[in-house]
């Protein structure tokens, strides 16, 4: 692909792709793909159910495509499609309901684990590992909100948009998964 097609706009790019363009669409799945896999991956945490969720969530845009209007941007909403393919595949999860069992003390321990092991060649490694394990122990919609908001730089009117929800509740979602973050990654200050 040619620099000159990397700097088409999303919305020129979801028009043509309506129409049928499959460069156009390629070109999307390019620009976008990566931070739909990191998304769903650390929301579902299985590489494997986070390609198969990108995969649903590309599929469901080439058929969308067509009657997608524009009233948030291309990004929004595939990510809208990336959050309903991934929380629909948190449900199929038989224990707790909307979000798989994470059994809370074995987390807490693993969390101490990786603190205290002296052998580790990178506080910031294990530090990045304590957080992933960390953000296991949020609710889907206050992780969907804190993964777009600090991993994606998603505005709180995108991150509202992709979640159906106000940028006030998006406010409240990003403070409670803050606390919870802050209060179980306390030994890592």
């Amino acid at each position: 692909m040619d620099a000159g097609r990397a700097e088409v706009a999303d919305d020129v790019l979801a028009r043509r792709a309506a129409l049928g363009d499959r460069d156009a669409f390629a070109l999307i799945v390019d620009r976008h793909g990566p931070a739909l896999l990191r998304y769903t991956g650390n929301l579902l945490r299985r590489g494997d159910q986070a390609e198969d969720c990108v995969q649903d969530t590309f599929l469901a845009a080439w058929r969308g495509l067509p009657s997608f209007r524009g009233d948030s941007s291309l990004r929004t909403w595939l990510f809208t499609l990336a959050r309903h393919a991934a929380f629909a595949r948190l449900r199929r999860f038989p224990a707790g309901g909307s979000r798989p069992f994470v059994p809370v003390e074995e987390v807490q321990d693993r969390l101490r684990d990786l603190r205290e092991d002296p052998e580790r060649s990178s506080v910031e490694n294990a530090l990045r590992e304590a957080l992933e394990l960390a953000l296991q122990l949020l609710p889907p919609r206050q992780r969907t909100a804190w993964l777009m908001r600090e991993v994606e730089g998603m505005s709180y009117e995108e991150v509202a948009s992709v979640l159906g929800t106000t940028t006030t509740a998006v406010r409240g979602l990003l403070e409670r998964s803050r606390t919870t973050l802050a209060t179980t990654l306390e030994e890592w200050r």
